[in-house]
C-alpha cells in the first residue's frame, strides 16, 4: 500500500470521527476504527463500531444518511484534488476480536 493511500487513509478516519462527533445525538458510543480507500482513492469506506451494540442499525442508517454532508465536510476541510465516495460500515472484525478477548478472558 502506497504511502498516499495511507496518508489518504488516516485523513479520512479522522475527518469521520470529528464529522460523527459533531452530527450524532449522543445516545450512542460511535468510534471510527479505520477507513479503507481503494487504490485509485475514488471509494472508500470508513468503519466504526457502536455502543451499546443495540444502536448499531440506528448507527449505520444515520451515517449512511449523512454521506452527502459528510462529503461537503470533507471538501471543506480537506485538501484532495479528488473526494472519495463514502461508504460506512460496522466494523464487524473489531467486535469479532472483542469477543474472542472476552472468552479467552473467561477461559483463564
Amino acid at each position: 500500500m502506497s504511502e498516499r493511500i495511507v496518508q489518504v487513509s488516516h485523513l479520512i478516519k479522522e475527518a469521520a470521527a470529528d464529522f460523527l462527533n459533531k452530527e450524532s445525538n449522543r445516545v450512542a458510543l460511535m468510534t471510527i476504527t479505520h477507513a479503507d480507500i481503494s487504490r485509485d482513492l475514488r471509494n472508500a469506506t470508513v468503519y466504526f463500531t457502536v455502543l451499546p451494540d443495540t444502536y448499531e442499525d440506528e448507527a449505520l442508517n444515520f451515517a449512511k444518511r449523512k454521506r452527502t454532508e459528510f462529503k461537503d465536510y470533507l471538501k471543506s476541510h480537506l485538501r484532495l484534488r479528488r473526494i472519495p465516495f463514502v461508504e460506512f460500515e460496522v466494523d464487524k472484525g473489531e467486535k469479532h476480536r472483542q469477543r474472542i478477548d472476552d472468552v479467552t478472558r473467561d477461559t483463564e
